[in-house]
């Protein structure tokens, strides 16, 4: 057989198996694996650097199919190349319980990057590697050591390229002149509606050249020398991010369904299936075949791995001798272990004056960051408002890819995304800031990233109508409930500085979802914890701030800066000699993760009258305040007028919850 020959028949290898996938579950899109497959072929078995039998291996390149609907297309190559997963698994495609999802999911399928499915998140994702990747070998390689050396390949399609986040990714990566990215543009002209001309007639060619992008052009999906050259093209540009534009055929192969929108998002049909084989030169009465001749050389794809491991490792072994306590840095970087010293300067803020919690961050994240070289991020366009910018760290920009501050523009679409990039390169610790109000513009980022369990943190400012004069528009009403709505997430709401430092320590110890930190833009009184509970107890999510009594007639339960007005009303409350107790509730995910015990003496069954106080939707402290409790929350939007106006306009006052606390207890 002639290495032409072996080519092919590798080829129609990948396209049958995700035939045979997709039609086997009557459900996916067999169009895209068809007209990619020649293309994917030329980049697994010639040029990505990955190592199969050690799918987490540090230095591997990265692979992200961003358009993940074409999913078989991605496991077929796994299980080709020999990760662990089982042709029984591509069997199973789409089946409950499977390792082959409909669109790829990190963390469940070996060899999986990112969670892809909504279009335009894996493009952006793959950016975020790349940041992080340039931040890495930066700060450790030094010369004749490239230790962090990979590149970030991708399949990117139409509906990719229309979604306004890959738009604003791509626009970052231009700027950042981030040349270790090379992607792959499905050019099929095919959407789900039909040509993409009904929509989509732009030139993308001319856009990422705008964009600061170094483009290539090849004419048939199916030329390998033409896509070979142009990916070795690729990748000697070091000072800019590549797209090579290629002209596809989605469905190639099907004789009445190629080049048609019925290839893109349902099965080819039996009849179709047995013709398209026999176009390929296939035994169309076998299912999942794989030629042992296919096999064999996908499976090189080990050996090879081991090789580009071992030589690796020579060179980082080399590498710790020579640069012993970098080395140790980046080892204990990656295996997150970041030591006890940023622990140690985590700050206590004394009580004799005010601060915004946005204020108490920004402090807290410049006592920590030396301690923390994997500590990096930045804000989008909001740095001042944000307190995220860490002194003496330099920016990240082209050609200073060791600085920590990142501007992300106002993008906070891709800001989301290649936080989630970033997050899920081992050891970073990514952050990013904006208002509160833009989560929405972050929301599916903030939910895949919940969806991945990785952990990049929020930085959320001007979380409530305490903002003040910037109005309706900027004043998140019902955000916090938005977000707590979300599995895995984690949201912190502290009530002072001194609970905003320990949501620091929570925030960086937590590994397993995101954090979000939603923080004041106006002054709080920083809470006396000599007359109070210590601030150490956010860890358990709620705790019992102060309390006259071990039975109380009223919880006043408070989160961020109503936990002050509960304060005040406890105070007077306790005047006229009423027991009762504040809670204070930064978290209600922490809460939920504590011992049924604890959560009782929180809140004993024996309490029916509490007040929950939260400049917010009330939606959901139904399950907190119970049948015979209230909450005092936000119903409509917010006004634009001085903060101490607008909250007394709202009822936000410590007189309004005494007299809400009087009314329950009677």
């Amino acid at each position: 057989m002639t290495q032409s020959e072996l080519d092919q028949l590798c080829i129609n290898t990948i396209r049958t198996l995700s035939i045979d996938g997709v039609q086997k579950a009557n459900s996916g899109h067999p169009g895209l694996p068809m007209g990619c497959a020649a293309m994917v072929y030329v980049l697994w078995t010639r040029f990505l650097h990955h190592s199969p039998s050690n799918p987490h291996w540090h230095n591997r390149d990265r692979f992200v199919l961003s358009a993940g609907h074409g999913s078989m297309l991605l496991y077929s190559l796994l299980h080709l190349t020999g990760y662990d997963l089982p042709l029984d698994e591509l069997k199973k495609f789409r089946q409950y319980g499977s390792k082959t999802p409909g669109h790829p999911e990190f963390g469940l399928t070996a060899g999986v990057e990112t969670t892809t499915g909504p279009l335009g998140q894996g493009f952006s994702n793959g950016v975020g590697m790349a940041i992080a990747e340039r931040y890495l070998a930066a700060r450790y390689n030094r010369p004749n050591y490239d230790v962090v050396d990979y590149t970030i390949y991708g399949i990117v399609s139409d509906g990719d390229l229309m979604e306004g986040v890959a738009s604003e990714a791509a626009s970052l990566a231009g700027h950042l002149k981030l040349g270790n990215i090379v992607y792959l543009y499905d050019d099929n002209h095919i959407s789900i509606d039909g040509n993409t001309e009904i929509a989509f007639t732009e030139d993308v060619a001319k856009r990422f050249e705008a964009y600061g992008w170094h483009v290539q052009i090849v004419n048939d999906g199916n030329d390998l020398d033409a896509i070979d050259k142009a990916i070795r093209t690729a990748q000697n540009v070091k000072d800019r991010p590549s797209l090579i534009k290629v002209r596809t055929h989605i469905g190639y192969g099907s004789p009445h369904k190629q080049d048609t929108a019925e290839a893109h998002g349902s099965p080819l049909g039996e009849d179709e299936v047995r013709l398209t084989k026999q176009f390929y030169g296939w035994d169309p009465d076998k299912h999942f075949f794989i030629p042992e001749e296919a096999l064999k050389h996908f499976r090189t794809a080990i050996e090879n791995g081991k090789k580009f491991e071992a030589e690796w490792q020579k060179l980082y072994t080399a590498y710790e001798k020579e640069h012993r306590d970098l080395a140790a840095e980046l080892t204990s970087l990656r295996q997150g272990n970041y030591g006890e010293e940023w622990k140690k300067s985590l700050l206590v803020f004394p009580s004799d004056k005010g601060m915004a919690t946005r204020q108490a961050s920004g402090a807290v994240l410049n006592a920590i960051a030396p301690h923390l070289p994997a500590l990096l991020g930045g804000s989008a366009d909001l740095r001042p408002s944000n307190d995220t910018f860490l002194k003496n760290f330099g920016e990240f920009q082209p050609n200073q890819y060791d600085g920590r501050n990142f501007h992300f523009g106002v993008r906070e679409h891709a800001m989301g995304s290649v936080l989630n990039g970033m997050a899920l390169t081992d050891g970073i610790i990514p952050y990013g800031g904006t208002f509160l109000i833009f989560s929405d513009y972050m929301r599916p980022t903030i939910r895949l990233a919940a969806l991945m369990h990785i952990r990049p943190i929020y930085v959320f400012t001007h979380d409530s109508i305490g903002l003040g004069e910037d109005g309706p528009t900027h004043q998140p009403i019902e955000h916090l409930a938005a977000l707590r709505a979300i599995p895995n997430i984690t949201l912190i709401r502290p009530a002072d500085a001194n609970e905003t430092s320990v949501a620091w320590r929570v925030a960086i110890e937590h590994r397993t979802g995101p954090v979000v930190l939603a923080l004041t833009r106006q002054k709080l009184p920083v809470l006396d914890r000599t007359k109070y509970a210590s601030a150490e107890n956010l860890t358990k999510g709620a705790y019992i701030l102060a309390e006259n009594s071990k039975q109380p007639e009223i919880i006043l339960i408070g989160t961020g800066s109503e936990v002050q007005l509960a304060v005040g009303a406890y105070e007077a409350l306790v005047k006229e000699g009423i027991a009762a107790r504040v809670v204070s509730m930064p978290s209600w995910e922490l809460f939920e993760r504590q011992a049924e015990d604890y959560r009782r003496s929180i809140f004993p069954l024996s309490v029916k009258k509490r007040l929950a106080v939260e400049a917010a939707v009330p939606m959901g402290w139904s399950k907190y305040v119970g049948d015979e409790g209230d909450v005092l929350g936000i119903t409509k939007f917010g006004a634009s007028a001085p903060v101490d106006s607008v909250m007394k306009e709202y009822g936000f006052t410590v007189e309004n919850v005494l007299a809400k606390a009087k009314k329950l207890i009677k």
